[in-house]
């Protein structure tokens, strides 16, 4: 079983990622993890601090010459901006020369202050940030590494920006993950690609802020991940509360989720088949899940982000002092962040789906891993 943590804030010294539970001999690399930090940074309406925002990385524990030793694998994410922050988020006993008394509407601010009794709101976002999804994007990445020993693969695209819809027919497959990325708003569509970035500039002229869809796509995965026995170990449970806790992610959709709501039962489930002596479906309404378990097909998952809280034209407010109404105050400047949503859903995904492999197969080390999962495919296709 896998698990991690994560700590540090936004403006402080570093990020840490800690992942317990991989197996020995896992390939890792400082480039590997560059790598998948730097996509997080993608996509068109970042703000200017994306530009700034530099990773720069130290492996503290649980590597050696490039492989997990299978103890917990810990990463350091250095603020590459951290000097300038230096007074104002010291650990040292003393009193903050800014305090920020105005909550944004739509942010942790608030209610955050209410529950830890503070009238300073950075007290508050700086470990609320979306920044913290760095250091999730180096669990993702090791989750990643342990499903392709068994040839799973995920990625994940943008499908809607505001009002823009990209058509969902067409699915990216593991090849087309480049493309994917090469676009400004990681869309797979380039018509929509075009209107996304349309709709990003229209809310930027307007001083405004735009939420969106993403998908996340497995391929490559068993049938049997997950279970119908317990209500804590269903796929479907697990997934959505693993992308609801990514930062402004506020509705999850399975498959075709929402459509077969609307559907009767004759045009809402995937009809069962043979194809080359094995069992598959002759649809993918599922989303690859059924009954809390993978199906063998790909896995479909969608996450819808609201807009970003903080605004160039600041909504109304209270001072949590003065008791006054008031403009919220502004920390960032991002448009549009749904294109790096996915990336930070890609991670959350494949440390679900790395966590239920290594609860089927477990396994000491990698070559433990990948044996007992050629025996399970064995007897699968045997069945």
């Amino acid at each position: 079983m896998l698990r991690f943590l994560t700590s540090g804030e936004s403006h402080g010294p570093g990020l840490v990622a800690t992942v317990e539970g991989l197996p020995a001999g896992l390939t890792v690399t400082r480039e590997g993890i560059a790598s998948e930090l730097a996509r997080r940074r993608l996509g068109f309406g970042r703000g200017p601090r994306m530009r700034l925002e530099k990773d720069e990385l130290e492996i503290l524990a649980g590597i050696r010459f490039g492989k997990t030793l299978g103890g917990p694998v810990t990463v350091l994410i250095r603020n590459t901006e951290w000097e300038k922050w230096r007074e104002e988020m010291s650990p040292d006993p003393g009193e903050s020369s800014k305090r920020e008394t105005k909550p944004r509407p739509g942010h942790a601010d608030l209610v955050g202050m209410q529950k830890y009794d503070t009238h300073d709101a950075r007290d508050i976002l700086e470990r609320a940030s979306a920044r913290e999804t760095a250091a999730r994007t180096v669990v993702g990445y090791l989750a990643k590494q342990l499903l392709a020993e068994i040839g799973v693969t995920v990625l994940s695209h943008v499908v809607a920006i505001g009002s823009v819809k990209a058509p969902r027919d067409v699915l990216p497959a593991p090849d087309d993950l480049d493309a994917v990325d090469a676009s400004q708003v990681r869309a797979f569509d380039a018509d929509a690609e075009k209107a996304m970035i349309a709709e990003i500039e229209a809310a930027k002229a307007d001083r405004d802020t735009l939420g969106g869809v993403v998908e996340v796509l497995a391929y490559g995965l068993p049938p049997g991940l997950g279970s119908h026995v317990h209500w804590d170990r269903k796929l479907d449970g697990l997934l959505a509360g693993a992308l609801m806790s990514i930062q402004a992610i506020k509705a999850v959709e399975i498959g075709d989720g929402l459509t077969q709501a609307e559907s009767r039962g004759s045009a809402a489930h995937d009809e069962i088949t043979m194809t080359g002596g094995e069992f598959t479906r002759r649809t993918n309404r599922s989303g690859g899940l059924e009954g809390g378990m993978t199906t063998g097909g790909v896995l479909r998952v969608s996450a819808a982000m609201k807009p970003i809280s903080t605004l160039m034209r600041p909504l109304e407010t209270v001072d949590v002092e003065t008791k006054q109404q008031e403009a919220a105050f502004r920390e960032r400047s991002d448009v549009c962040a749904v294109p790096a949503a996915g990336v930070v859903a890609e991670q959350m995904v494949a440390y679900v789906l790395a966590n239920e492999v290594m609860r089927k197969f477990g396994g000491d080390t990698v070559a433990d891993l990948v044996a007992s999962c050629d025996a399970y495919k064995a007897r699968l296709r045997a069945f």
